[in-house]
């Protein structure tokens, strides 16, 4: 009898140290570490593109102001005229509205300028835009260019930032935006008007 007593305590023992073993050992008791948060997209609220022409004159200001993101309001775009046969010199200008003050998105993208490129792409067929800056390892940026104008006419421009595009891709450094991959942060159209 005093056999079995000792049996029947030794096995309750033993599954007892062996429930405190897996409680202990569980991973459901282990606390997580801080999860690791991505660099949050941007918000964007306001884009100017500022239009200056080399040999003098006033600057042509476009702009693109959508203070309440995908909510009922419509964005706010200020379009533009430029002379035909003229070059201009383009600043890009880029403030999250949302804040107070308002924060600028443009020091961000100067900082991350290896992170991010913007594309131009024209309905105007003898418009070209070209990068005038460049980020760490040569590639373009785009927060300034040069803008050419041609003949008399009429169309769209499109101002698009990509972050993380594949800059070391050759078509993507001249500004071709069909393989560059990545995702958009902002996408605007203006309708432009070339006079004389």
């Amino acid at each position: 009898m005093k056999n079995i007593f000792q049996t029947k305590s030794l096995i309750l023992l033993s599954i007892f140290i062996s429930l405190i073993s897996m409680i202990s050992c569980s991973d459901d008791l282990v606390v997580p570490d801080d999860p690791v948060i991505e660099n949050e997209e941007e918000v964007i609220t306001t884009l100017t593109y500022t239009l200056t022409p080399s040999e003098g004159g006033s600057a042509v200001v476009l702009t693109y102001q959508d203070l309440d993101g995908d909510g009922a309001n419509e964005p706010t775009i200020t379009n533009g005229m430029l002379s035909n046969s003229t070059v201009y010199t383009g600043a890009l200008t880029l403030l999250n509205e949302t804040e107070s003050p308002a924060e600028s998105i443009t020091e961000e993208i100067e900082e991350e300028d290896d992170e991010h490129q913007f594309f131009f792409s024209s309905t105007i067929t003898d418009l070209q835009v070209e990068y005038a800056d460049e980020d760490g390892d040569g590639k373009p940026v785009g927060l300034t260019t040069t803008l050419t104008t041609g003949a008399v006419g009429s169309g769209t421009l499109t101002i698009t930032l990509r972050h993380e595009p594949e800059k070391s891709a050759a078509n993507v450094a001249s500004g071709d935006i069909t393989s560059a991959g990545g995702e958009t942060d902002i996408s605007v159209t203006f309708t432009l008007t070339i006079e004389e």
